[in-house]
């Protein structure tokens, strides 16, 4: 089976001559981001857009369309005419994980997508609201389990790697987190802010200023190294609890049936832009590591992360969504 995904993924992507990779968009190109403003999503999209924008005839544009943890926008662009003009925003949570937590998907990676570009790698980093007693991963997980069902953690959504990584903590270290699921990972920061939760495991980019602000408490990331934004942030290892390395990642997909030498020309562009020095700063700054790439690259890494996330949802017998 993952066989058959990986040739579907890398399907009609093999080296065209250089005169077949001309193709440039004639019409502003749409990237249907599949969760709302704000989100780390969102953030990164942006920065390509913005950059590609400046430099062509046309813009590029950005539309949010969230819901079922990015399963609505993206079954959107899979949706779409496969013309290249219509991206949707690939992550971990949509491209990979969904397809292992809900029993029912509106679209198939392998039957009506096409990798085109993998755009960054992040990781989620444990934050709690100031009002938490706890500086430290060891004393967050001893303050949850003395209130079992009373720490509530918020998400961007069923599916999601900030989902799954503290059912992974329940699972493992009997932390007792109640799951309050967000459209998004903006919503979701705006509740921690609130103490309407007290606790998120989300990606960097969407808490960072929060973060630098003070509003909220840094406790550890769950790269397998320390992430340069945050450098005084321990990973879950170096706090003394290993085995959880989680690093969400984003990308571009097309319609199934895009000709190769119009995702050759959107790769084209895209790389152009990761290849800006104020492209690589911002998003370094947001605390991304910049990835870029043929799309073959990017079908290889959604096509190991289906199978890991897959195993992941398994072992530790993650209740399955209708």
């Amino acid at each position: 089976m993952l066989r058959r995904i990986a040739l579907a993924l890398v399907a009609g992507l093999i080296a065209l001559p250089a005169a077949a990779q001309d193709w440039s968009p004639e019409r502003p190109v749409r990237i249907i981001l599949p969760f709302p403003p704000g989100g780390s999503t969102d953030l990164i999209a942006r920065i390509f857009a913005d950059r590609i924008s400046r430099s062509s005839p046309h813009p590029w544009v950005v539309e949010n369309r969230s819901g079922a943890n990015g399963n609505i926008g993206m079954e959107a662009a899979a949706r779409s005419a496969p013309d290249g003009y219509t991206l949707g925003g690939c992550t971990i949570g949509n491209c990979a994980i969904n397809a292992a937590i809900y029993r029912r998907m509106p679209y198939d990676i392998e039957r009506d997508l096409v990798p085109v570009f993998w755009s960054g790698s992040v990781m989620n980093v444990v934050a709690v609201h100031p009002s938490v007693p706890a500086t430290t991963l060891q004393e967050f997980i001893a303050w949850t389990r003395a209130n079992q069902g009373r720490v509530n953690y918020g998400s961007s959504g069923f599916g999601s790697s900030n989902h799954l990584t503290p059912e992974l903590l329940n699972g493992r270290l009997g932390t007792g987190m109640v799951h309050v699921p967000f459209r998004g990972g903006a919503p979701a920061l705006q509740a921690l802010l609130a103490n309407q939760v007290q606790v998120m495991i989300e990606n960097i980019p969407t808490k960072i200023q929060a973060i630098r602000a003070g509003q909220i408490r840094a406790i550890a990331v769950t790269g397998g190294q320390r992430d340069p934004s945050l450098p005084d942030v321990p990973t879950f290892a170096e706090a003394g609890v290993p085995g959880i390395v989680v690093e969400p990642w984003f990308g571009y997909m097309a319609p199934r049936g895009t000709p190769p030498n119009v995702v050759a020309g959107l790769n084209r562009l895209l790389n152009e832009a990761n290849a800006d020095p104020d492209v690589q700063r911002r998003l370094r700054d947001l605390g991304t590591r910049p990835e870029g790439g043929s799309p073959e690259r990017f079908a290889e890494h959604v096509r190991s992360e289906i199978a890991r996330w897959r195993e992941v949802v398994e072992r530790n017998n993650i209740e399955r969504i209708d």
